[in-house]
């Protein structure tokens, strides 16, 4: 089970906030929001919630920060599609090998995320094609944002699976959250974005996917899978292997 935003692809970073500061800019507003700032407004969920309340930092009266929050949210949502479609945003560093090597394994793939289809399906078509995911579950079929688990628990359904038979791989402590409360195990590959977050229930947490030639850093292991510097099969297979007392 893979989410996307921030997972599979820096796309926070690399593809929102690049979208919201292009809607500024369209807007004719001289508001821009660098990686930094950006990493700070990640503190309040949802796109048009983070400019309401960016807006409200600023002084802006409701009645007018509202519907501008609104407006710039749609635009937004726009331009970040065009970006996922035209291949702005590239896949984080060791996903393709790691995508492949899952591939190569016979291992079922499925996709749980609340970002929208709209960007997510030509998002992972253009990357790693859409063919690879037997279910790619977005926000139109499981609305309700992490850490609610309703996504994972309608991969789960699709796929006909136990949630023991399926570790989740994430990169914060909200999806982490929402593995958890689906049952699942939960491996977490952080951003710069989620570093600092507090992923004490993971069931491994590595400060990126690693490949050969860029080995990941271990930062938690619990259960003693011990990674050979990259997130691999049989790493994955040691944790199910696991079973329930690997929760």
């Amino acid at each position: 089970m893979l989410d996307v935003d921030g997972t599979l692809v820096d796309s926070e970073r690399d593809g929102h906030r690049v979208a919201f500061n292009r809607a500024f800019e369209e807007a004719g507003l001289a508001d821009r929001w660098d990686v930094e700032r950006y990493g700070e407004l990640l503190t309040v969920t949802g796109g048009e919630r983070r400019l309401d309340a960016y807006f409200q930092e600023q002084g802006m009266p409701a009645d007018e920060r509202q519907p501008l929050a609104s407006s710039l949210h749609r635009r937004k949502t726009e331009l970040f599609t065009e970006i996922a479609s035209q291949g702005e945003i590239e896949p984080r560093r060791g996903v393709p090998e790691f995508l492949d090597e899952l591939a190569g394994a016979g291992v079922r793939l499925a996709v749980a995320t609340t970002g929208s289809r709209r960007w997510v399906d030509p998002l992972l078509e253009r990357l790693f094609g859409l063919e690879r995911f037997e279910a790619i579950i977005g926000s139109e079929e499981a609305p309700e944002r992490k850490p609610d688990p309703s996504a994972y628990e309608l991969a789960l359904k699709r796929l006909s699976l136990s949630a023991p038979a399926a570790p989740a791989v994430e990169d914060s402590n909200n999806g982490l959250r929402a593995a958890k409360a689906a049952g699942l195990a939960c491996v977490i590959v952080t951003n710069d974005y989620s570093r600092e977050q507090d992923f004490g229930d993971a069931d491994l947490v590595l400060d990126g996917f690693g490949d050969s030639e860029s080995r990941a850093s271990v930062l938690a292991d619990p259960h003693r899978l011990e990674p050979p510097g990259r997130l691999d099969v049989d790493t994955l297979r040691r944790l199910v292997a696991a079973g329930p007392s690997a929760r």
